[in-house]
């Protein structure tokens, strides 16, 4: 969810000398370039040619919704952490400037505490490789929105849950299947305002555990998004995104009560340092609300990015 400062001129591809133009065109420049750099991690701006950085996150659960959507709190004397440290690298194809590709390699560490017993553990997770291809961008036209195609799939790159060693899986870093995900991310600009919408379908493969089949159900996601663009590209943005998750399957028979609901919201923001690097930083977490969630723990995250681009 990161953007550097960019210049005006070279986001929008114009040049402007009148000065009321110029005032309007910077102001819809900012909210292409900088407020979407508040929304989406490792996405390029549409100057920019590759980026990479570096990104970390650490969480802390509060509570869990369970199989029937009731939020409650940890048992006394237990508590669980995880963090993150990933590195990004996206890169504009040369053969079609409008598709971008990108990289997420992921390392995972865990934290729990329960029944007497405090441990840590973590290794490599799942990596993720992803594609963009952008149909319109947003503000190229007053009344139709930007439009993109997204596709991705994640590699079983983790230790899966089965395949854990320490008393409470803390070394388990992943699911465990491949995934394989499409969706369409619709943007306008509205001054200095980027109005984001996306939508997701993911599906994970099969996989068999001591002579068990199992398939996790087929995953979706909405999220929305207002981000707004400060001087000298500055950005902040707000977001809120729901995902659900069929009920899984156990040797082709469905599992009643295994579906998933998690709702976040979250806060962000881009800090330009020089006009290749800058910091990106948020605030996400899922609302204790009975219900919004299911069979999901509860937690808040905070994340830091740093970013350096070329153009």
């Amino acid at each position: 969810m990161s953007r550097p400062r960019s210049k005006f001129t070279d986001c929008l591809g114009l040049a402007v000398a009148v000065t009321l133009l110029s005032s309007a065109s910077r102001a819809s420049a900012q909210a292409c370039c900088a407020g979407s750099g508040a929304v989406t991690p490792g996405r390029l701006a549409v100057h920019e040619d590759a980026i990479v950085g570096l990104s970390a996150r650490a969480a802390h659960v509060f509570g869990s919704y369970e199989s029937n959507g009731h939020y409650s709190t940890p048992p006394a004397r237990s508590s669980e952490q995880s963090f993150e440290q990933d590195a990004i690298g996206a890169l504009r194809m040369p053969v079609a400037d409008r598709a971008q590709m990108a990289l997420l390699v992921p390392l995972v560490e865990n934290r729990r505490a329960a029944r007497g017993i405090s441990e840590l553990g973590g290794g490599i997770g799942d990596i993720n490789l992803s594609a963009r291809y952008d149909f319109l961008y947003a503000g190229q036209h007053r009344y139709v929105p930007g439009i993109g195609a997204l596709i991705g799939v994640t590699f079983p790159t983790g230790r899966a849950p089965e395949d854990a060693t320490q008393p409470l899986a803390t070394d388990a870093t992943g699911v465990g299947a491949f995934q394989g995900n499409a969706g369409v991310a619709v943007e306008q600009l509205f001054g200095a305002w980027l109005v984001t919408a996306y939508g997701l379908v993911a599906k994970r493969a099969s996989r068999t555990v001591q002579g068990i089949s199992t398939t996790l159900g087929t995953q979706w996601t909405a999220v929305v998004a207002v981000a707004y663009s400060l001087p000298d590209d500055y950005a902040i943005a707000l977001s809120a995104s729901y995902t659900g998750e069929g009920n899984a399957e156990v040797n082709g028979a469905e599992v009643g009560g295994t579906s998933r609901r998690v709702p976040i919201v979250g806060i962000s923001a881009v800090v330009p340092v020089t006009d290749h690097f800058r910091f990106q930083g948020g605030l996400s977490g899922n609302p204790p609300i009975p219900t919004l969630g299911k069979n999901q723990p509860a937690q808040l995250a905070l994340t830091v990015t740093a970013v350096y681009a070329w153009y």
